[in-house]
Protein backbone atom coordinates (compact mmCIF):
# COMPACT_ATOMS: atom_id res chain seq x y z
CA UNK A 1 0.00 0.00 0.00
CA UNK A 2 2.65 2.08 0.80
CA UNK A 3 3.97 2.21 -3.18
CA UNK A 4 0.97 3.32 -4.47
CA UNK A 5 1.82 7.60 -3.73
CA UNK A 6 5.38 6.37 -5.35
CA UNK A 7 4.19 4.97 -8.25
CA UNK A 8 1.68 7.71 -8.40
CA UNK A 9 4.39 10.72 -8.24
CA UNK A 10 6.83 8.44 -10.81
CA UNK A 11 3.76 8.16 -13.29
CA UNK A 12 2.52 12.43 -13.03
CA UNK A 13 6.06 13.46 -13.36
CA UNK A 14 7.05 11.21 -16.43
CA UNK A 15 3.32 12.58 -18.05
CA UNK A 16 4.12 16.20 -17.12
CA UNK A 17 7.83 15.65 -18.78
CA UNK A 18 6.74 14.35 -21.94
CA UNK A 19 3.74 16.24 -22.37
CA UNK A 20 5.83 19.58 -24.43
CA UNK A 21 7.19 16.65 -26.96
CA UNK A 22 3.40 16.55 -28.72
CA UNK A 23 2.87 20.23 -28.46
CA UNK A 24 6.63 20.81 -30.36
CA UNK A 25 5.19 18.61 -33.00
CA UNK A 26 1.97 20.18 -33.48
CA UNK A 27 3.30 23.85 -33.43
CA UNK A 28 6.90 24.39 -33.44
CA UNK A 29 6.55 27.83 -34.70
CA UNK A 30 4.60 28.60 -31.64
CA UNK A 31 7.84 27.53 -29.75
CA UNK A 32 10.21 29.60 -32.06
CA UNK A 33 8.01 32.69 -31.37
CA UNK A 34 7.98 32.74 -27.92
CA UNK A 35 11.71 31.91 -27.44
CA UNK A 36 12.58 35.31 -29.53
CA UNK A 37 13.26 38.10 -27.75
CA UNK A 38 11.36 41.46 -28.57
CA UNK A 39 13.45 44.77 -28.58
CA UNK A 40 12.52 47.39 -26.42
CA UNK A 41 10.60 49.58 -29.00
CA UNK A 42 8.73 46.36 -29.76
CA UNK A 43 7.48 46.15 -26.13
CA UNK A 44 6.60 49.70 -26.00
CA UNK A 45 4.56 49.31 -29.24
CA UNK A 46 2.97 46.00 -28.00
CA UNK A 47 1.96 47.13 -24.69
CA UNK A 48 0.17 50.28 -26.55
CA UNK A 49 -1.12 47.88 -28.91
CA UNK A 50 -3.22 45.63 -25.89
CA UNK A 51 -3.79 48.67 -23.26
CA UNK A 52 -6.68 48.21 -22.01
CA UNK A 53 -7.05 44.29 -22.09
CA UNK A 54 -6.68 42.42 -19.30
CA UNK A 55 -3.16 40.98 -18.78
CA UNK A 56 -1.20 43.84 -20.03
CA UNK A 57 -0.21 44.54 -16.68
CA UNK A 58 1.19 41.36 -16.37
CA UNK A 59 2.79 42.54 -19.73
CA UNK A 60 4.26 45.25 -18.24
CA UNK A 61 6.19 43.55 -15.14
CA UNK A 62 7.61 40.58 -17.18
CA UNK A 63 9.04 42.89 -19.88
CA UNK A 64 10.31 46.02 -18.18
CA UNK A 65 10.88 43.92 -14.22
CA UNK A 66 12.88 46.11 -11.96
CA UNK A 67 12.53 48.97 -14.02
CA UNK A 68 9.85 51.00 -13.39
CA UNK A 69 9.28 54.09 -10.96
CA UNK A 70 5.73 55.17 -9.54
CA UNK A 71 5.79 59.06 -10.03
CA UNK A 72 1.85 59.08 -9.18
CA UNK A 73 -1.22 58.46 -8.24
CA UNK A 74 -4.61 59.86 -10.33
CA UNK A 75 -8.04 58.97 -10.60
CA UNK A 76 -8.87 56.62 -13.46
CA UNK A 77 -9.51 53.06 -14.25
CA UNK A 78 -11.54 51.26 -11.65
CA UNK A 79 -10.34 53.82 -8.59
CA UNK A 80 -7.04 54.98 -9.39
CA UNK A 81 -4.08 54.40 -11.65
CA UNK A 82 -0.24 54.58 -10.67
CA UNK A 83 1.83 56.22 -13.70
CA UNK A 84 5.00 54.11 -13.79
CA UNK A 85 7.86 55.64 -15.18
CA UNK A 86 10.62 53.94 -17.25
CA UNK A 87 14.21 56.04 -16.84
CA UNK A 88 15.80 54.45 -19.97
CA UNK A 89 13.33 54.79 -21.93
CA UNK A 90 11.67 57.91 -21.12
CA UNK A 91 8.56 55.83 -21.30
CA UNK A 92 5.28 56.54 -18.69
CA UNK A 93 3.14 53.91 -18.42
CA UNK A 94 -0.46 54.40 -16.35
CA UNK A 95 -0.87 51.03 -14.80
CA UNK A 96 -4.73 50.15 -13.20
CA UNK A 97 -4.32 47.60 -10.39
CA UNK A 98 -8.04 46.53 -9.86
CA UNK A 99 -8.08 45.36 -13.71
CA UNK A 100 -3.96 44.41 -14.13
CA UNK A 101 -4.30 46.70 -17.01
CA UNK A 102 -1.85 49.28 -18.78
CA UNK A 103 -4.92 52.57 -19.98
CA UNK A 104 -2.02 54.74 -20.84
CA UNK A 105 1.31 54.96 -22.42
CA UNK A 106 3.53 58.08 -23.18
CA UNK A 107 6.72 59.46 -23.95
CA UNK A 108 8.27 61.43 -21.14
CA UNK A 109 8.15 61.93 -17.52
CA UNK A 110 4.53 62.21 -16.76
CA UNK A 111 2.95 62.38 -13.32
CA UNK A 112 -0.79 63.26 -14.45
CA UNK A 113 -2.55 61.96 -17.69
CA UNK A 114 -5.29 63.96 -18.87
CA UNK A 115 -8.37 62.56 -17.43
CA UNK A 116 -10.16 60.96 -20.75
CA UNK A 117 -6.79 59.45 -21.07
CA UNK A 118 -7.02 57.30 -18.35
CA UNK A 119 -10.44 56.12 -17.87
Amino acid sequence: MKLVPLITTVALTGFLTVWDAPLKLINPAAIQASAQELSVNQRIELLTKNKGQIGSGDQLRRFFFGDLEPIGIQPGGAGHVVNLYNKANNVTFSYCSTYDVIVAVKKGKITKFEANEVK
